[in-house]
C-alpha cells in the first residue's frame, strides 16, 4: 500500500492532496481533545514523541478512522490495516516536525494571519461569506472553543509556513520543463486545442512532485536531529 501511494503521487498528484489533507483535518480538529485545551508544548504519555511534543492516542485513533474512510471510498483494492496505521503515525510525527521546523526557521503567526485562514474555511462560511455564528455552533458540536480551536489552527497555520518556506524554494530546471512539454505533446497530438491546458497541467503536476521530494527530503533531514519515538503497542 505504501508502494501504490509512491506510485500513485507521480502518477495521480490529487490523490497524495487529498490524503495529506484528511490527515490534516484530523491533526487540526482533534488536537485539542488530546491536550485538553493546552495551547503551549504537549504533554504526557503518547502513540509517539517528537522532540518535546506528543501524538496523543486521542488524535492518532480520530487520523486513523478518517484515513481509513477515505481509503475506502476512494482507493479501490483491500488494504491492511498496519499499513494504514504506519501512514497515519508517519504524517503526524511529520506534522510535529514542522512545527520544530517552523520555530528553528523563526516564523510566527499573527492574528490576522489567523484570521484570515479561518475566514476562509468553507464549512465557517453563509452564502459564501464567513458566519461568527456558524463558527461557532459548528466549533461548539465538536466541543470546541473558539480560543482553543485556535490555538490549534496557529499551529497548522505555523508549519504550513515552514512548508511554503520549503516549496517556493523549489523550480523546475530547463530539462524538467522540456520533459513536461514534451510529455504534453504526445498526449495531445490527436487534439492540438487542449494543448496549451495540458502544457500548464503537465507542468504544475512535474513541480508539485518536486516539491513533494524536497519537502520529504528537509524532513528526513530534520528528523535525523530531532528524538523520534513511536509507541506501537499503543497503535
Amino acid at each position: 500500500m505504501l508502494k501504490l501511494i509512491r506510485e500513485g503521487s507521480h502518477s495521480y498528484p490529487w490523490l497524495l492532496k487529498s490524503i495529506m489533507g484528511v490527515i490534516a483535518l484530523a491533526f487540526v480538529i482533534t488536537m485539542g481533545w488530546g491536550l485538553g485545551g493546552q495551547t503551549g508544548t504537549d504533554t504526557g504519555t503518547g502513540v509517539a514523541s517528537v522532540g518535546d511534543l506528543t501524538v496523543s492516542h486521542d488524535e492518532f485513533r480520530r487520523a486513523y478512522e478518517n484515513t481509513y474512510r477515505f481509503y475506502k471510498d476512494k482507493v479501490p483494492g483491500e488494504f491492511k490495516d498496519e499499513t494504514i496505521k504506519q501512514l497515519v503515525v508517519d504524517q503526524l510525527v511529520d506534522n510535529r516536525t514542522w512545527l520544530i521546523a517552523a520555530k528553528n526557521m523563526g516564523l510566527t503567526v499573527t492574528d490576522d494571519d489567523l484570521r484570515d485562514v479561518i475566514m476562509q474555511i468553507p464549512d465557517f462560511q453563509k452564502n459564501g461569506t464567513f458566519d461568527p455564528e456558524v463558527y461557532k455552533q459548528l466549533l461548539a458540536a465538536n466541543h470546541l472553543t473558539p480560543a482553543t480551536f485556535e490555538a490549534m489552527e496557529a499551529k497548522e497555520v505555523l508549519s504550513n509556513k515552514a512548508r511554503m518556506i520549503i516549496r517556493d524554494a523549489v523550480a523546475l530546471t530547463p530539462a524538467e520543463l522540456a520533459e513536461a512539454q514534451a510529455l504534453t505533446l504526445r498526449q495531445t497530438e490527436s487534439d492540438p486545442a487542449k494543448a496549451s491546458e495540458a502544457k500548464d497541467r503537465a507542468i504544475q503536476d512535474v513541480l508539485f512532485q518536486k516539491q513533494q521530494r524536497a519537502l520529504m527530503a528537509y524532513t528526513q533531514s530534520l528528523k535525523t536531529t530531532i528524538p523520534i519515538k513511536i509507541n506501537r503497542e499503543l497503535l
